[in-house]
């Protein structure tokens, strides 16, 4: 397997923008391992490992279990996750997917139970970037297993 192109030194003004959408998710409180937590579910619908790869290992370096990991792609049936990280990963599922059912009133709802507006819309962006980063790393066709996570203090 090699890598096509590196897409991080080709056109810095769009990884300028991407990492601009990245960053702004230091702004909206959310709980970094929920924030993880998405950025995998995202990636496993996608199929992109370069970012499994680095957001299971940034999950790990700020405290996540090898157990929430291993059964999110399972966490309806899995007790192991509150009901706004149900409420994020079923709002994750359906914008990763939007073309298959859209995202339905119903499922609004039960993310506004947990979510004011603009966490919803702040949530929507997070899920958006990572969107944006697996298409982006599928399409260069990135290498994983070199990712080495920051330890934030």
């Amino acid at each position: 397997m090699e890598q096509r192109i590196n897409y991080m030194q080709t056109n810095r003004e769009v990884i300028k923008l991407m990492m601009q959408l990245e960053s702004y998710k230091e702004t909206t409180g959310f709980d970094t391992k929920l924030i993880e937590l998405v950025k995998i579910r995202a990636s496993q619908i996608n199929g992109c490992a370069y970012c499994l790869d680095m957001h299971t290992k940034d999950a790990r370096t700020n405290g996540e279990t090898e157990q929430r990991i291993y059964c999110l792609p399972a966490w309806q049936e899995s007790p192991f996750y509150s009901e706004e990280e149900r409420a994020a990963l079923e709002l994750t599922e359906a914008v990763t997917t939007i073309s298959a059912n859209g995202v339905t009133e119903d499922l609004y709802q039960r993310v506004r139970k947990h979510f004011d507006e603009k966490q919803y819309i702040d949530l929507v962006a997070i899920i958006i970037t990572i969107n944006g980063w697996n298409r982006l790393a599928i399409s260069a066709n990135s290498i994983p297993g070199h990712y080495k996570p920051v330890v934030k203090r």
